[in-house]
């Protein structure tokens, strides 16, 4: 079977790129690991108990869209965090992981053809790479809109050409966003549906790392529609529990939206899902349902963030993440620094240019590295450390 060239002809992966580039050259210390977004803390000790207890549950077919226990404690959760209410039978499906509801996305809710054309998805550049290729997937253009200092490192989907609003069928959004930390505020929210509305649009709103702030919860996509009176069918928010809750493993995550989305959502889901296991969903449940363990989490990182601001403040350019739990450092060429870093110090971090594409010659992310702050706060502070005494020795 031929291997559709849409997929061929992608450009190569982050990681298998950042192996090439590394990996044919010996580490200048003990590795400290700075690369994936892979959350570190440890998950609530309670969620082991709950699996095992519910382990007869490996005996059954789970339901698909999320058992009415996770898709409840996820309603409730909502309304508790951003204050609207959703009905949890028709307005909640539980994702097997955040990227999988991503990823169909495209497929279940952007038609074939708009206007008579093929379908634009926009988003921003740098991005999580599933964006793109739902958008190849779903036989719509990816296009990327760049996320940089000047455009307050969210991406202006208002300088989106008339021509290509008048086809776009969605707009991905990351807020906080990865790479970068930055929060949409309220107007933010308010400009991009309004735009949504005008040119008739959804809004997939990837909102992972929405727990993981220093002082003010981030404002959440559905709040604001809410507060616009606008249908929720029009946007459609995404959650996880693996930075919340430090259960990357778990791969449980949520779609909320109007219901009509969801209908569809649902629908592709039927034939081409894969529904979290039984045990794995009451665990989830529960962990949705606390917020101890949330508020435990995010103090870790807060003491991150002040040890970087500690280590790195005082570097030209340097940007406390205002959420989440990546830096995005400026380097003059981010290949060149990566590989500094790592033949001399044994850090590994990820050039910013392997998140984003070349758009019109140019690369957002060329000039920064982005370093994540999952480790504990010692190796943190040892690996930040290397990196200002390698990178910025100015400084």
């Amino acid at each position: 079977m031929k291997f559709p060239e849409r997929f061929s002809n992608l450009p190569a992966h982050a990681w298998p790129r950042l192996r090439a580039l590394l990996d044919v050259h010996d580490g200048g210390g003990t590795p400290i690991h700075m690369t994936i977004g892979e959350p570190k803390h440890a998950f609530p000790a309670w969620v082991t108990d709950i699996i095992t207890q519910n382990a007869v549950g490996f005996n059954s077919y789970p339901p698909n869209d999320g058992s009415p226990e996770l898709r409840g404690a996820i309603a409730d959760w909502i309304k508790r965090r951003y204050d609207v209410e959703m009905d949890a039978d028709t307005e909640v499906m539980a994702l097997n992981g955040t990227r999988e509801g991503l990823y169909n996305a495209v497929v279940a809710l952007s038609p074939e053809t708009k206007n008579g054309q093929k379908p634009a998805v926009l988003m921003p550049n740098p991005f999580y790479q599933v964006y793109m290729i739902a958008a190849i997937s779903g036989g719509a253009d990816p296009i990327m809109v760049a996320a940089t200092a000047e455009t307050g490192h969210l991406p202006d989907f208002s300088s989106v050409p008339e021509d290509v609003l008048k086809r776009t069928t969605a707009a991905y959004i990351c807020s906080p966003a990865n790479p970068q930390g930055a929060v949409a505020d309220h107007d933010y929210w308010a400009k991009l549906i309004g735009l949504a509305e005008k040119y008739d649009f959804k809004i997939f709103a990837d909102e992972c790392y929405s727990e993981i702030y220093l002082d003010t919860p981030p404002t959440g996509a559905l709040q604001v529609a809410q507060a616009l009176g606008t249908d929720r069918n029009r946007v459609a928010i995404f959650h996880s529990l693996s930075k919340r809750s430090n259960l990357p493993g778990l791969r449980s995550g949520f779609v909320a939206s109007g219901p009509d989305t969801i209908r569809e959502v649902k629908q592709l889901r039927n034939y081409a899902g894969a529904p979290l296991p039984l045990p794995l969903q009451h665990a989830a449940a529960a962990a949705w349902t606390d917020e101890e363990h949330v508020k435990e989490n995010r103090a870790l990182y807060i003491e991150k963030y002040h040890i970087a601001d500690r280590i790195l403040g005082n570097v030209t350019g340097y940007v406390r993440p205002e959420a989440g739990f990546f830096l995005w450092l400026p380097v003059e060429d981010d290949e060149v620094a990566t590989l500094k870093l790592w033949c001399e110090t044994g850090v590994r971090v990820l050039p910013g240019s392997y998140l984003a594409q070349d758009v019109n010659g140019e690369n957002p992310g060329k000039k920064y590295i982005r370093v994540a702050l999952v480790a504990p706060k010692d190796e943190t502070a040892r690996g930040l450390e290397l990196i200002r005494d390698c990178l910025y020795s100015d400084v």
